[in-house]
């Protein structure tokens, strides 16, 4: 990759006017795999300023040319899909297989889905059937920051980009600094199709750094952000004084509610979700709730899986998981599996160190506690790891009151035969989805949380409208084009 310490500003690979070198570390084998350069201020500026010198250009595009050039940015991607893969697994320790599937796969599946969103949206509408002359429009909101994360590098990017590019916004993307070689791959991409200069722009930083300066930068209009909810906090205080929109997609400890008459898999199926991408995914069902009657077989069978589930180096082929992404995440997963053992859970999998034989990396364990209560750390902290943590309920009623029992409200699990019971207690579950007996929600269904998991609602037509104000006009002349 020729531009790893380079910025995508206003059309064109450009030097780094304030930047400071931060190494890439491939988390499964603790080596150096790239050099970047952090942002500073003057960078900051210059995209900023790129960005707001498009907008009034690219935000009176119609809907078809911005439909044209997304459907360019999909051929494109699609051509450099399994180089996406390639990069994602060697900064931030996906395994091969997954990374050229899920994880690289993810970037394509929202630009299809935002295609058809925005195929089907209406900029322009009547207030109603019987008010002719009044007109609402929604117009682009203007300059987006937009801040992902490295845990799911192009899954945040494409629902951050794609849905900007399509309402007719222009913005400046800031990657993760752990992850930042696919967003470098992605400003390539976006290069190759042909997006106008300006419309997009990326460069490389921290938190501190260049995410606090577009945060609180008078010329960004919003912020899209995609991280932990201490650091959607800290963002949307320091937006504050521009009062720009803030929208956060924070931190999750969902909770997998496994009533007695749940299918025979359901126990398997939710551990080995919860163990996926080695537990480092928001929506992960980390905490499972199981009626007392088929409690103990739950415990076993959780522990089989753990015991199942294959640790290897990201870049084998094979359906194992790979290690944690810093040694920062491996400290902080150690110490809340020490913190679990501590408080009295009962570990049953895994534990602490490395899997056997993985001596060099950030691997981790399989672990499953039981016998958890809803005051342990293990059960309100997001761990971010390979540890499921499991406790018996009752009653229906328990079951509700117990996973509603969080900081969080992101996503939640049912797992249950009987229909009418998964229907009333998916209407009672405090989050922003919830998934039951597997079923997976469908391409363009809004991503987002209540309470701490965040504000703001991600993928199709809820996912445009977030970078869209609305407009209400009186007066309009309907026979007038």
């Amino acid at each position: 990759m020729q531009n790893e310490r380079k910025f995508y500003i206003n059309g064109a690979w450009v030097d780094p006017r304030g930047g400071t070198d931060l190494d890439v570390i491939n988390p499964s084998t603790e080596d150096v795999c790239a050099t970047i350069s952090l942002g500073g201020e003057a960078d900051t500026n210059a995209a900023v300023a790129a960005a707001k010198a498009a907008f009034d250009g690219w935000s009176q595009t119609s809907k078809d040319e911005r439909l044209a050039l997304m459907e360019k940015i999909l051929e494109v991607y699609m051509r450099r899909s399994d180089e996406m893969g390639e990069t994602i697994s060697r900064e931030m320790g996906a395994p091969a297989d997954m990374s050229k599937t899920a994880q690289s796969g993810s970037g394509s599946g929202h630009i299809k889905a935002f295609l058809r969103a925005l195929k089907h949206f209406e900029f322009e509408r009547d207030l109603r059937e019987n008010t002719p002359n009044d007109r609402i429009i929604y117009e682009p909101i203007g300059v987006c920051g937009l801040i992902t994360p490295w845990n799911w590098p192009m899954n945040q990017i494409a629902l951050k980009v794609m849905p900007a590019l399509a309402t007719g916004c222009t913005m400046v993307l800031k990657p993760s600094e752990l992850s930042p070689l696919s967003g470098i791959l992605f400003a390539d991409i976006i290069h190759e199709a042909g997006v106008p200069a300006g419309v997009f722009n990326m460069i490389n930083g921290d938190g501190p750094g260049v995410g606090t300066q577009l945060s609180g930068h008078p010329d960004v209009d919003m912020i899209s952000f995609t991280g932990s909810t201490r650091a959607g906090i800290a963002i949307s205080k320091n937006a504050a004084d521009t009062l720009k929109r803030v929208s956060l997609e924070l931190g999750g400890k969902g909770a997998n509610i496994v009533f007695a008459d749940a299918g025979e898999k359901a126990v398997k199926q939710g551990a080995a979700r919860c163990f996926n991408n080695t537990g480092q995914s928001c929506n992960a069902p980390t905490r499972m709730l199981v009626e007392r009657s088929r409690y103990d077989e739950a415990v076993q069978q959780a522990k089989e899986q753990a015991d199942a589930t294959v640790v290897d180096l990201a870049s084998k082929e094979g359906r194992h998981i790979g290690p944690l992404v810093s040694q920062m995440q491996f400290d902080k997963v150690q110490n809340l599996i020490d913190k679990g053992i501590k408080e009295g859970a009962r570990l049953v999998a895994g534990g602490l160190g490395r899997p056997e034989g993985l001596n060099r990396g950030y691997f981790v364990r399989p672990t499953v506690f039981a016998d958890c209560n809803n005051d342990m750390t293990v059960m309100r902290e997001e761990i971010f790891g390979p540890v499921l943590s499991m406790m018996p309920f009752d009653s229906e009623e328990e079951a509700i009151r117990i996973a509603n029992d969080t900081d969080y409200g992101l996503t939640n699990y049912v797992q249950t035969t009987d229909g009418e019971k998964a229907n009333r207690v998916a209407r009672r579950l405090r989050s922003g989805m919830v998934d039951m007996n597997g079923q997976a929600r469908s391409s363009g269904s809004p991503f987002g949380g209540y309470k701490q998991s965040g504000n703001g609602r991600e993928g199709g037509e809820w996912g445009m409208e977030e970078f869209l104000e609305v407009k209400a006009i009186g007066g309009w002349f309907a026979d007038a084009p």
